[in-house]
């Protein structure tokens, strides 16, 4: 029985720097391209400086494996996603301002 607490600790401490080394920090971007729209980077430093964590929007607002979130056009209003914060309200809304995120 103490064998397999240790072995399950173990792997749940591997899990957590694996975590770590996938999540899009301060000092990193991710970069979306769907071809039709452009690219849409994702800059960690922005939204560090903003003073946002990563439990702000994971896994509430986005799933935390890559490519599970689809956006659509009706959801850039929905409150969903992106807009969730940018609503004009806590960040610049997305409407009308497509070339702030999407660059092709």
């Amino acid at each position: 029985m103490k064998k397999s607490a240790i072995f399950l600790l173990a792997i749940v401490f591997m899990m957590s720097f694996i975590a770590a080394a996938i999540a899009v920090g301060p000092d990193k971007e991710l970069v979306y391209d769907d071809g039709a729209m452009g690219k849409i980077t994702f800059k960690g430093q922005t939204h560090a400086d903003a003073g946002l964590k990563c439990p702000d929007c994971h896994p509430g607002v986005f799933a935390m494996k890559k490519g599970e979130a689809k956006m659509t056009m009706a959801e850039h209003s929905s409150g969903k996603f992106c807009n969730t914060c940018h609503n004009g309200q806590k960040a610049f809304d997305t409407k009308g301002n497509c070339a702030k995120c999407h660059v092709k």
